[in-house]
């Protein structure tokens, strides 16, 4: 990589995504072996199919790029350049052969599943029946059907699964769709309360404006009634003020009368 990076950055870069490649197609492999379903075993293969074309894609610009360089390169320098090449071309090769076996075998057991055992199988099958007596026919045949049972009724758990599968589903379902409908008449309800709550805050506030408004004109006559008292008092001969419905002269008035009259007839 260091030496490829020394002679063109496009070239280690290419490299360094070839090696990745072939480092994920190697763990895609190893999982491979683990996996034992068809399906899944066929969904990795595609998978490794698609990481294949991109390898051979870069090995491709590789070989482009060392056309480009070739002329400004030292013959040592291309020799390298080919050989490693050749060694991205061999590996490559070694997967692609690894990924036919692989598809063969699905292949072969996907056939023997769905359509039964070959022909060779089934002579086979017949050179060793005409080899048995009577009694280890039957039992054979006993044998057979045993595990034809047994199939049917791993097949008949795997029906009875689904259908409870398909029931708690429903179920989960029609119970997700009661609470949703619950949230929803709960939503209307807050939202019609604070509508409610809306118009009796408004009239609240309004009632509160209108008691202040009047606990403040109750405050002016009561500072002006004040008022006038301290005025009579502090003056009591000042005509300009009436007296106060309810509020007779002051006490000092009525003694200077009284002398008055008193004076007059003495």
């Amino acid at each position: 990589m260091d030496d490829l990076s020394r002679i063109s950055n496009d070239l280690a870069q290419i490299d360094g995504q070839i090696t990745d490649v072939f480092r994920a197609l190697s763990n895609g492999f190893q999982k491979l072996e683990k996996i034992k379903e068809f399906s899944r075993q066929s969904r990795q293969l595609e998978d490794l199919t698609e990481k294949m074309r991109d390898c051979k894609r870069l090995i491709k610009e590789f070989d482009k790029e060392v056309k480009v360089l070739e002329d400004r390169l030292d013959r040592g320098t291309n020799k390298m350049l080919n050989d490693k090449k050749q060694s991205m071309i061999k590996e490559l090769n070694s997967y692609v052969a690894l990924k036919k076996k692989y598809a063969t075998n699905i292949e072969n057991k996907r056939i023997e599943l769905f359509e039964g055992p070959s022909d060779g199988q089934v002579e086979e099958n017949v050179l060793l029946a005409s080899s048995m007596t009577n009694e280890q026919l039957i039992n054979k045949g006993h044998q057979m059907m045993d595990e034809t049972d047994q199939a049917i009724d791993r097949g008949k758990k795997i029906v009875q699964e689904t259908l409870n599968i398909g029931t708690e589903a429903a179920a989960t379902l029609k119970s997700q769709t009661e609470q949703m409908s619950r949230v929803v008449n709960e939503l209307d309800s807050i939202h019609f309360s604070m509508k409610r709550a809306s118009k009796l805050a408004k009239q609240l506030g309004r009632q509160i404006a209108t008691d202040k408004c009047i606990m403040m004109l109750l405050f002016l006559i009561v500072i002006g009634v004040i008022a006038i008292v301290i005025v009579k008092l502090i003056n009591p001969n000042n005509q300009d003020i009436r007296d106060i419905p309810g509020l007779g002269p002051p006490a000092l008035t009525r003694r200077l009368l009284w002398d008055h009259i008193v004076n007059e007839h003495f």
